[in-house]
């Protein structure tokens, strides 16, 4: 099923994302992982895309067994800045046997040597030439408190907007931990004209390594309150994890209470963290 229309049914949804493993002796145990996160009956799973496609074979694979042997709508990850046009084709043509209807079209990371294909810049021309290539439902991702890479926010507004106009169905949000920044963003997108379902994308924090990568990473703002719960319970483990997964679980039921139905949690390949948001959201999802 095409998640454009999932998410037009306007009932709260829930999906996860799994990331395929970096080497093979490592794909028994993330195809385990993937495995126990589909018998939770999401409405749909992700699965990334390793930077330079390093992965595209584990990412087929893994998200051809979710859909047909497990029978969960998948969603495949597919970036395109240290790609060629031949090898993008040949992983939309792998996905097409597959019987994958979803692709989620990105740029990708800029690798640390600097070293990219010259077919793509942007994932605007990504999305458009998916959409020339087969009838998928194409996503895109969206920063609701702007790229990185971007001089400002009303320019990264610009470029959803390109990727909006080049065909993608929905965006989902990088992850961002105070609700209200999401909603900031909501408005000024709607405002510009973009009327795309958006997933809001939730991470549960679990451990406290996670907080520096993060940062390191997007510049996500860490609100107050999160800091709080890191600095209390960071040092212990199991109530960090718990702490984490309540933290996320009060950020859907907000988002929820507000109107924002598509969630996305970000698993990190854990389905004890998956089953538990699941099971916090009993009666709501």
């Amino acid at each position: 099923m095409k998640i454009k229309d999932i998410l037009s049914q306007g009932k709260p949804t829930l999906s996860f994302e799994v990331f395929p493993p970096k080497t093979e002796d490592k794909y028994e145990s993330v195809e385990r992982a993937a495995t126990e996160i589909a018998k939770l009956n999401p409405s749909f799973m992700s699965v990334t895309y390793g930077a330079g496609g390093g992965t595209s074979r584990y990412t087929v694979d893994i998200a051809s067994a979710l859909h047909n042997q497990y029978h969960v709508n998948s969603l495949a990850h597919l970036t395109c800045v240290s790609s060629t046009r031949e090898k993008v084709h040949t992983v939309l043509e792998a996905l097409k046997e597959a019987g994958i209807e979803n692709v989620l079209a990105l740029r990708g990371d800029i690798p640390a040597d600097g070293s990219v294909e010259k077919d793509y810049q942007y994932a605007s021309q990504l999305i458009r030439e998916i959409k020339e290539a087969g009838d998928f439902c194409i996503g895109a991702a969206c920063y609701p408190e702007g790229h990185v890479e971007s001089a400002n926010k009303t320019i990264d507004i610009e470029y959803l907007k390109q990727k909006v106009e080049a065909g993608c169905d929905f965006v989902t949000t990088q992850m961002f931990f105070d609700n209200h920044v999401l909603y900031n963003y909501l408005y000024r997108i709607r405002e510009k004209g973009v009327t795309v379902p958006v997933v809001a994308g939730i991470m549960p924090v679990t451990n406290v390594k996670q907080i520096s990568r993060i940062c390191q990473l997007s510049g996500t703002y860490l609100p107050q309150r999160f800091k709080a719960i890191a600095d209390r319970f960071g040092d212990n483990p199991a109530a960090m994890k718990q702490a984490g997964i309540a933290y996320a679980t009060e950020q859907i039921i907000d988002l929820i209470a507000n109107g924002v139905n598509a969630i996305h949690v970000y698993s990190m390949n854990n389905p004890e963290v998956a089953a538990k948001i699941k099971n916090n959201l009993t009666g709501i999802i």
